[in-house]
């Protein structure tokens, strides 16, 4: 009966969260500007999720860690979860490269950037940035500002130690476990503001980019690279990602993604897998019935660390600033652009428009100007949401495909 309520409130959540997309796309398209009134409505729900996200991961991960038991389980945990997140993002990269090299969307463009739209990032270094961000001089800070690779790694490392200190760590881990069901609890309260609180932030967005007829303006400017990245998108999400499900774990992908309908609208309309990931977790265990050891073990990291669709449109983007200069990339320089985007990728944060951050790395690894990022601003809040959507999905599967595959190799022998 209690599965039969939660399914049924699931189900009516979904469907206002629905209604407050349509609402959200349809005000914003005819009212324009004058939605900003709004926008204090979506940060305050956005910030709320937000709010959520540091206690969930610490202790998550610490009562994921706790729950694998012994520690060569956990070695292998790990690298499964690994192996499945490389994996998907180097196919993602893989098709991006294929779809921006057969539609070439910046043949015949002229790359005119305007000074004003010069995007705001900070350097990147190279690749020894993002070994550098697995730790922290100081973690309180790393909190404070949202850096939660070098939350990850401690959590990781403090859950495996607590394991090995007998009933005293036990106590530790059962206060975490307690913390964690709190915490998910207040995510069920903060969702029954969802439908207001994405209805807002949608409505906001598309007045703050001038109403339809703007947006579509400027759709129209670069549309053949947003139609490029939507496909490449499609095609992992609805050919690549559903494939390895089947086969690995042989479930249904449509019932699947059905299940997990709720944290991909949230996805779509908060563009923060970090924000969507306590919604993630109650879809994993709730619906798809996936282990509450794994989805806490898997998803905290595929949260920062599994970013496929952040990949895939960093290497569109590279080869189409490089397509607009009239610059014909070698096949090493766009084998550099494979791997620079697959890593880069990895230390990607999980909160809106990152992908920008790390899209500096990837142009310089093949000498391409930073300043073409300008011209891809106008839209880039627009499809961070299917990128961040593809980003989750790819989450949510990777928790059944680890699931199905630590049962069948870990527990298994």
């Amino acid at each position: 009966m209690t599965d039969a309520n939660n399914k049924n409130s699931g189900n009516l959540l979904l469907y206002m969260i629905l209604t407050g997309v349509v609402l959200g796309v349809l005000c914003g398209w005819v009212f324009g500007p004058r939605m900003h009134v709004v926008e204090w409505i979506g940060e305050m729900f956005l910030n709320a999720l937000t709010m959520m996200v540091i206690p969930l991961v610490l202790s998550s991960l610490v009562v994921g860690i706790a729950g694998l038991g012994d520690i060569s389980k956990v070695g292998k945990t790990g690298v499964i979860t690994l192996v499945y997140f490389l994996t998907t993002t180097a196919f993602s990269v893989f098709i991006g490269l294929i779809v921006v090299n057969l539609m070439q969307p910046g043949v015949g463009m002229e790359m005119t950037i305007d000074p004003a739209a010069e995007p705001s990032v900070k350097e990147v270094d190279g690749i020894t940035d993002l070994f550098l961000s697995f730790v922290t001089p100081n973690l309180i800070q790393s909190m404070a500002t949202m850096d939660i690779l070098p939350l990850i790694v401690f959590s990781l490392v403090f859950g495996g130690v607590l394991t090995t200190l007998g009933e005293r760590g036990r106590k530790v881990i059962d206060f975490f476990d307690v913390v964690n069901e709190a915490v998910m609890k207040m995510v069920h309260l903060i969702l029954y503001a969802a439908p207001f609180g994405i209805f807002a932030l949608i409505a906001s967005k598309l007045g703050a980019a001038g109403g339809g007829d703007q947006f579509v303006a400027e759709l129209m400017k670069i549309g053949k690279f947003a139609f490029t990245v939507l496909f490449g998108l499609l095609v992992h999400a609805v050919v690549v990602l559903p494939l390895i499900l089947m086969m690995v774990t042989r479930r249904n992908p449509w019932r699947y993604f059905k299940n997990a309908l709720q944290a991909l609208t949230t996805a779509l309309s908060t563009a923060s897998s970090s924000a969507t990931l306590p919604v993630t977790i109650e879809c994993a265990e709730e619906y798809n019935r996936v282990s509450r050891r794994v989805s806490l073990f898997v998803l905290p990291i595929g949260a920062t660390v599994n970013m496929d669709g952040t990949a895939l449109y960093e290497s569109v983007a590279a080869i189409f600033i490089a397509q607009m200069l009239g610059i014909e990339l070698t096949l090493t320089q766009q084998m550099i652009i494979f791997l620079t985007a697959s890593l880069a990728a990895i230390g990607a944060a999980g909160i809106p428009e990152a992908g920008l951050v790390t899209m500096v790395m990837v142009l310089q690894s093949v000498g391409l100007p930073t300043e073409g990022i300008g011209m891809l601003l106008a839209i880039d809040w627009f499809l961070d949401r299917f990128r961040t959507a593809v980003n989750v999905w790819g989450d949510s599967i990777g928790c059944a495909v680890v699931d199905e595959l630590e049962t069948k190799y870990v527990e298994g022998g």
